[in-house]
């Protein structure tokens, strides 16, 4: 098993799932595309940050801003407001990214003035000129954005290190990184317990991003093992925050992240296999629990849920059994009608065969 809040909490997080909790401080300005294939529809005011910037607050945040040269973490979707083509999405990757005011690519420009307005868990989209985008020629490779195209970011501030805090990532050693990953991790805990999801997930999301792939893939021996058993509980106990939210399809991404590092999670087979059930793909949860019981023979949570399947299984069964017994019932008590309607027919059939025969042989006679 994992280190986290799951060795302390496993009671918890485990086996009381059934009790939502959300921040109820956080108003929502409109709804976003359930895909994200689209710019959200946003009703809420429009606030002008620079001649070129202006943004619709989706959902408010909490706490202060960050100032310059704050690391800022983020998630956002990016598309070309005329044409409205999607042309990069960090949700997607479920990877967030680190934009460092001040510090900005020129591409960039536009978006980090808008996220200098933000505050922690604040959703917002942004409508940026094409001044403080790609400018003049745009970009023909990744992201492929046109010519003087203006932008619309759907953007969700994390939450920030202010530059007192800390360094950029970039300029972090190994143990800097993973040490500033495990602290936002351990905030994160503290807020679980709390019942504070929304927020424990933005630490999570936070430490995360500092075990990004760029970071990983550098890594192996010793420090590889330190910052797997950092990020991976992160991902786990985003897992668990959003079955509790009942974002079942994001819980399961959580957990492939992990099962691809590591396959013989119990956790992550337990959390993927919980929010398969709660989806209905019943087979593919059972395989996943048989599996984490395999890795954790003595968890009575794995036991539980394998028991819970079989009785709804079994119930499914009892139903369908119930109503193929009325059918067949249904047509043994019609059996009898059935039979005397096949008697008149069959007689009825004799009948005109056997005026037929008479009527032709008068006719040959006649003829």
């Amino acid at each position: 098993m994992d280190e986290s809040l799951e060795n302390q909490t496993q009671t918890q997080t485990l086996d009381q799932e059934n009790e939502i909790v959300t921040e109820g401080s956080a108003a929502v300005h409109g709804e976003p595309s359930q895909d994200g294939s689209v710019p959200p529809k946003v009703d809420s005011e429009v606030e002008v940050l620079d001649e070129k910037v202006s943004k619709q607050i989706i959902k408010e945040g909490h706490g202060s801003k960050p100032s310059k040269y704050s690391s800022c973490f983020l998630h956002y979707r990016a598309w070309t407001k005329h044409t409205q083509h999607k042309f990069e999405d960090t949700w997607q990757e479920q990877q967030p990214i680190e934009l460092v005011l001040g510090k900005e690519k020129k591409e960039m420009a536009g978006l980090a003035i808008g996220v200098s307005s933000m505050k922690s868990g604040e959703r917002a989209l942004l409508h940026i000129g094409w001044e403080l985008g790609y400018g003049k020629d745009g970009n023909f490779s990744f992201p492929n954005v046109p010519p003087m195209a203006d932008l619309l970011y759907e953007v969700e501030v994390i939450g920030f290190d202010e530059t007192k805090e800390g360094k950029a990532r970039s300029d972090m050693t190994v143990e800097e990184r993973i040490g500033a990953a495990d602290r936002r991790k351990m905030d994160g805990n503290n807020l679980f317990k709390e019942d504070k999801l929304e927020e424990a997930m933005q630490q999570y999301e936070m430490a995360i991003a500092y075990m990004g792939d760029d970071f990983m893939f550098q890594l192996y021996g010793k420090y590889q093992d330190m910052a797997l058993a950092v990020k991976n509980p992160c991902h786990l106990n985003m897992a668990a925050c959003l079955i509790k939210l009942k974002r079942y399809d994001e819980a399961i991404g959580h957990c492939n992240i992990v099962l691809t590092e590591e396959e013989k999670t119990p956790k992550a087979l337990f959390r993927r296999g919980k929010a398969k059930a709660e989806l209905g793909q019943m087979d593919s949860a059972r395989e996943d629990f048989r599996k984490a019981q395999k890795y954790a023979p003595d968890d009575n949570a794995i036991r539980r849920e394998l028991r819970a399947i079989a009785e709804q299984e079994k119930a499914v069964y009892q139903k369908q059994k119930e109503m193929y017994k009325g059918m067949f019932v249904g047509r043994e008590e019609s059996g009898g009608k059935g039979k005397s309607r096949n008697w008149l027919i069959m007689l009825w059939q004799w009948m005109v065969s056997l005026f037929s025969r008479v009527f032709g042989r008068h006719r040959v006679k006649a003829d």
